[in-house]
């Protein structure tokens, strides 16, 4: 019977086998590894793209306080410049009110009383004089009444009093000044573009 010895036959199998293992697991590591670099090439550079974004954004935001803050000053200064304006306006319009007033205040008083005091407190105005009669007073209250420049007169006191031996009306009356409108000057019909 012929022997045949099966023992490196195996060893060879065997080998061949451990062979092709170690390359599957070479080749194994080799594409783990490509697929971990490729996976952090491609994360570094979403994350490196990301914070770029990220400092543009902030540039941008930087950029968009400072306009931003000189908005805020504008805005500030605009309204200065509004207040200032409406002050100009205001004079203005105010100019000649003390002598618009004080000739009013001369039209509607009645003959036998005078003034001995005249205060402004902003549209509020404090008379006090001397009147013959009560009467007068009266008069003088509904004047102002039907004043173009005056309105809600209110008298606020009136005591009798003796001056120089003569019996007097000692008052004080309160008035509002009325709230004028400016008028609008009419569109010159001589300038072009003037509908005629």
């Amino acid at each position: 019977m012929i022997r045949i010895n099966l023992l490196p036959h195996r060893q060879l199998k065997r080998a061949e086998r451990q062979r092709q293992f170690g390359l599957m697991a070479l080749m194994s590591l080799v594409a783990a590894s490509a697929v971990v670099f490729t996976g952090w090439t491609y994360l570094g550079a979403k994350k490196d793209a990301q914070l770029e974004r990220n400092s543009r954004l902030e540039a941008a935001i930087a950029k968009l306080d400072k306009e931003i803050a000189d908005i805020k000053n504008l805005q500030e200064q605009i309204n200065a410049l509004l207040e200032r304006k409406q002050v100009v306006e205001n004079l203005q319009t105010n100019r000649s009110q003390a002598v618009v007033v004080l000739d009013e205040l001369a039209r509607q008083l009645p003959e036998g009383m005078y003034f001995t005091s005249i205060k402004q407190t902003g549209n509020t105005i404090t008379l006090q004089g001397m009147a013959d009669t009560n009467a007068r007073v009266a008069t003088l209250v509904r004047n102002l009444t039907v004043s173009n420049w005056m309105e809600s007169p209110s008298l606020v006191e009136i005591k009798a009093v003796t001056i120089n031996g003569v019996k007097q009306n000692e008052f004080t009356l309160n008035v509002v000044l009325k709230a004028q409108q400016v008028e609008t000057a009419p569109a010159d019909k001589n300038k072009p573009g003037a509908k005629p």
